[in-house]
């Protein structure tokens, strides 16, 4: 699915690099453990988090995910967005919680 579906199915916003929301994602890794994502992602294009600080982004770039998505509300600052841009990592954030954002998302057809 691409990335600019995967917003429409969980009612986000995309907040940086939204030229790259034709990406196609197929799986994604829910979690507010950063420590969990190294250690259990394989293949995941996608990362949920409910976690707003500059090691979202980091970690993604360690584990090549090209979407993060930030649940209940929270809103990235600055920071994160202008790391997120320098390195083409796209942003979604939704009001929804992880739970939800999950579900919807799988049932969409992304794989865990």
């Amino acid at each position: 699915m691409k990335i600019s579906e995967l917003s429409a199915y969980i009612d986000g916003t995309i907040v940086c690099n939204a030229d790259k929301a034709d990406k196609e994602v197929y799986s994604a890794f829910s979690s507010d453990m950063m420590s969990d994502v190294l250690a259990f992602v394989l293949d995941q294009g996608v990362l949920i988090t409910g976690l707003i600080n500059p090691q979202i982004v980091r970690t993604a770039l360690m584990m090549d995910i090209e979407c993060i998505v930030v649940v209940r509300g929270k809103t990235p600052d600055e920071a994160i967005i202008s790391l997120a841009e320098a390195n083409g990592i796209v942003i979604v954030t939704t009001k929804k919680n992880m739970f939800e954002t999950s579900g919807r998302l799988y049932s969409a057809g992304l794989k865990a």
